[in-house]
């Protein structure tokens, strides 16, 4: 029997239950037996209290500010889109080599209450995540009692299981407040190259906004990383591309695309992406003076190779149909600090992004 306890000092027994890297093999069974609908809702500010209780002897998480990009009033509430890949547990561990990171540091008892709480500072409506290696006994079960509704994609062939007593496949994670939108179609993608199967994947939505009534289509994805796979990566990006076209209607459906493109915006994917028919632009570029240059970095690390400070994440939207309200500001040099990520303080070696955005008035404008 799993019970959940229904008295607050029992809400957060799947937390505690998931506080040892091991839980996954101990509470499977329990975990295919939940059923989301019939466990109790959380109230996310005793979850936040609760992390910061694990927490506490950390330091205090960064302060970031949104930058307003906006000034145009909107009759509806924006739609807060966050897109972050939080770092697999069992590579942080056991592959990644963050040579200045204590091993300390990334100890999942903790390090999960770090990522709770940066999800839980942000309340995003949508949250697109990769390298999800806890997602069945950890977010699934957490976030769906905040009422998010929750959908995973694991890689086919995840370099977790690798790794020793690996929690799984690491994967793309989707999420969105069931109070804010309704699914009307769900897609997972295994990308393609050169007309053959990969081991990325992506997952596409199609969801209904209660309060406007209007659709629009998220999506999650995480292409091949290293050096030398560009080619890869472009032929990835097309695939995906296709596939996003054919979902939104070639593009009479607004699209968000969140991702880890393991791609700088010097690379081909990258240019395929804003040239693409779907009329894409990539949100954080409106943080730049000019509007046209994307952030120095969204991920800084020190391998054994060296010093690693790269943009490869991004948010892209359809610029005829939607506008960026605000974006979260990235954390400073200062603040990263000496040993760069992830830390004591930050959880991953990738920053979040997060984005406020509207329907536009005019949808056909620039299409």
């Amino acid at each position: 029997v799993c019970s959940m306890g229904n008295s607050t000092s029992r809400l957060y027994s799947v937390l505690a239950k998931t506080l040892s890297s091991g839980a996954v093999s101990q509470h499977q069974d329990c975990l295919e037996q939940l059923d989301p609908a019939r466990l109790d809702p959380i109230d996310p500010k005793d979850l936040l209290e609760e992390c910061q209780i694990v927490l506490q002897k950390r330091p205090p998480r960064f302060q970031r500010n949104f930058v307003n990009l906006k000034n145009t009033a909107s009759n509806h509430r924006p739609i807060r889109v966050m897109q972050w890949n939080i770092l697999a547990q069992a590579l942080g561990e056991g592959k990644d080599n963050f040579v200045q990171c204590p091993m300390e540091a990334l100890k999942w008892e903790e390090r999960k209450c770090l990522i709770l709480e940066e999800i839980l500072a942000y309340k995003p409506d949508i949250l697109c995540l990769q390298e999800v290696d806890h997602y069945f006994d950890t977010f699934e079960p957490l976030l769906s009692r905040l009422g998010y509704q929750c959908t995973f994609f694991p890689k086919p062939w995840s370099p977790c299981l690798d790794v020793e007593r690996n929690n799984g496949p690491d994967g793309c994670a989707l999420f969105f407040l069931k109070d804010r939108f309704e699914l009307v179609n769900s897609a997972n993608i295994r990308l393609t190259a050169m007309k053959l199967k990969t081991n990325q994947v992506a997952i596409a939505q199609t969801l209904k906004c209660h309060e406007t009534g209007r659709l629009f289509c998220i999506a999650v994805t995480h292409l091949k990383a290293r050096t030398g796979w560009e080619r890869f990566r472009s032929a990835q990006g097309c695939d995906l591309l296709q596939n996003l076209k054919n979902i939104t209607q070639g593009a009479k459906i607004p699209l968000i695309v969140c991702g880890d493109f393991n791609a700088e915006p010097t690379e081909e994917v990258y240019r395929e992406f804003s040239n693409s028919s779907l009329n894409l632009n990539s949100a954080y570029k409106l943080l730049s003076p000019d509007g046209q240059s994307e952030p120095p970095y969204t991920t800084w690390k020190i391998r054994p190779s060296g010093e690693c400070r790269h943009t490869l994440d991004y948010i892209w939207y359809s610029q005829h149909a939607l506008n960026v309200n605000s974006a979260l500001g990235l954390l400073t040099e200062e603040q990263i600090g000496p040993n760069r990520l992830p830390s004591f303080n930050y959880p991953s070696d990738h920053l979040s992004l997060v984005c406020d955005f509207s329907f536009s008035q005019d949808p056909d404008r620039l299409l």
